[in-house]
This record gives structure tokens, C-alpha cells and sequence, in this order.
């Protein structure tokens, strides 16, 4: 039932950055701002504390992989808890791992060039996977949720952290336009056909937010499942959704860009309006 709303939609979007090329390159624009501007209005270390939470990572010797790390924010927060050398961070920028190369507190981390879709560690092989603001840029999140079932022991836990599909018909049009924002049935649904257990999906937002999500901002949800047997996903799927090494039409590519831009821009600027309206709204009052 879920299942086909999902992969249906996920399909007739060609969404500007919910492809590999296209991200890689959007993040070789704008690595050089990520940390200190683009970030910040939509994913604070307050947040990012509430959302790792569940991963339950409160264990020193865990074997850790952040996926789609990126800069190593969400590393950061991992780190509070678990020794940087067993902690890997894997993103497909070489830009943004330059950035996490220069954290010092990541300095004993393994940095490495990779795809979420295809992870290169063994299966059976991590404690805890983590993958942080990633999803949204997945051609196919099933694959990437089964690929994080795969490389998990028995007894591990996945957390994916991302944003929620907006309810506001503005704020679902640029996102239809710009990245994948999943509903959050169809977080669950991903989780459980990979074969999780226990799934469970927890709301996030900054604090100024009040709770009000029909806007949509970037980081929405923490989703966690357990595995509890060894082995690959009982899940079984055909080829992946992209070729990256096929040819794409130029016409298409600016479309995209010039739409996706357009759409970026729009988020940019909601939080800066809810901010403001956080200020200006008494409190007690729905935003």
C-alpha cells in the first residue's frame, strides 16, 4: 500500500540534486559557505544532539559509520560519545571530507570517498550506522536503507536523520523541485522492508520552530531500527535507479539548475521567516 506511493513518486520526480552528479557537483558550489551559513537555520548542534539520541551511541568502542558525513557535523556529535578512531566518515565530496579533515577533533576519524548506495565495508561489520541531512540526495533510499542493514552486526542500529515532506502546497512544490523530502510513513516503510525491527521515528526541529512542520524545513526526523539477524536485507532489488556514467541532456541538467536554484533560495529563507515569526507571535499562538 505505502510501498507504491513511495517508490511512485520517488520515481516521477526528477528532483534538481536527488542525483548523484548533480549533488556532486551542487557541493563543490557551496562547501566553501556549508558550515557557517547554509547550515545552520536548518540543522544547530542542539538538534543534531536531539537526533543522534536514539542511535544510542553512548558506548566508546562501537564501530561507527556516518554516511553522506560530509563536512563532519553530525560527526562531531558522534564523537562526543565513541573513540574518533573507530568512527568512519564516508561522503562522495571530496570537498566537503576536506572539510572534515580540518576538524580537529575528527583528526583519528577514517575519511573516505564513497557511495551510500554501494558501501565498500564488509557485511556484519559496523555496531552503529548514522547517516545525517544524506538521504534527501538518494536516488533510490531503499537501496541505501538495505545497504545499511547489510553492513550492520546483529543487534546494531541504523539512524537516518532528514527531512519531512511539507504539507504547505508552496513548500511541497519547491520541494518536489529541489530534493527528496520523504513522508514519514515512507521513512518506516524503507526501514522495515530492509528487514529492521523496532523502527521508530522521532521528530526534530529548532526551537524556535514550535513544533509547526507544514513549511518543511531540511532536518525533520530521526528514524532508527535494529537489526537482529546476520546477513544481507531479505529485501531484493533490481539495478540501481541511476547510472552515473550515462549520458544526460544539457537541456535538462539547466532546467534543473536554474528550477532547483530557485527552489534552494525558497529554503534559505524559510527559516529566516519562521524566525521572525517566532519573535512576533505570542506564544501559545499556532504559527
Amino acid at each position: 500500500m505505502a510501498s507504491s506511493s513511495a517508490s511512485s513518486r520517488r520515481a516521477s520526480q526528477p528532483r534538481f540534486i536527488q542525483h548523484k552528479k548533480e549533488a556532486l557537483w551542487f557541493y563543490r558550489l557551496i562547501s566553501i559557505a556549508y558550515d557557517q551559513i547554509l547550515n545552520p537555520p536548518h540543522w544547530n548542534e542542539d538538534m543534531r544532539d536531539d537526533a543522534l539520541e536514539p542511535a544510542d551511541l553512548h558506548h566508546p568502542e562501537l564501530k561507527v559509520v556516518d554516511v553522506g558525513g560530509g563536512t563532519g557535523f553530525a560527526t562531531l556529535g558522534i564523537v562526543k560519545h565513541v573513540h574518533p578512531e573507530n568512527v568512519t566518515i564516508l561522503d562522495q565530496s571530496p570537498e566537503q571530507l576536506a572539510k572534515a579533515r580540518q576538524k580537529e577533533a575528527l583528526k583519528d576519524c577514517t575519511i573516505i570517498e564513497g557511495d551510500a548506495e554501494d558501501l565498500p565495508f564488509p557485511t556484519d561489520s559496523v555496531d552503529r550506522y548514522v547517516s545525517a541531512g544524506s538521504i534527501e540526495y538518494w536516488p533510490d533510499p531503499q537501496r541505501g536503507i538495505m545497504e545499511a542493514y547489510r553492513v550492520l552486526k546483529a543487534g546494531g542500529i541504523a539512524c537516518i536523520i532528514g527531512p519531512v515532506y511539507p504539507t504547505f502546497w508552496l513548500s511541497r512544490f519547491f520541494a518536489n523541485v529541489w530534493m527528496l523530502f520523504p513522508k514519514e510513513e515512507e521513512y518506516v516503510e524503507w526501514f522495515e522492508k530492509a528487514g529492521f525491527k523496532d523502527v521508530k521515528l522521532k521528530r526534530i526541529g529548532p526551537k524556535w520552530y514550535r513544533g509547526v512542520r507544514r513549511f518543511g524545513l531540511i532536518i525533520g526526523c530521526s528514524v532508527t531500527g535494529v537489526k537482529t539477524e546476520s546477513g544481507e536485507s531479505p529485501l531484493q532489488l533490481g539495478p540501481k535507479a541511476e547510472d552515473v556514467n550515462r549520458a544526460v541532456n544539457p537541456f535538462v541538467v539547466i532546467v534543473r539548475f536554474v528550477l532547483g536554484t530557485t527552489a534552494a533560495a525558497y529554503y534559505v529563507l524559510v527559516p529566516v521567516y519562521m524566525w521572525i515569526k517566532d519573535k512576533i507571535v505570542p506564544r501559545g499562538q499556532p504559527l
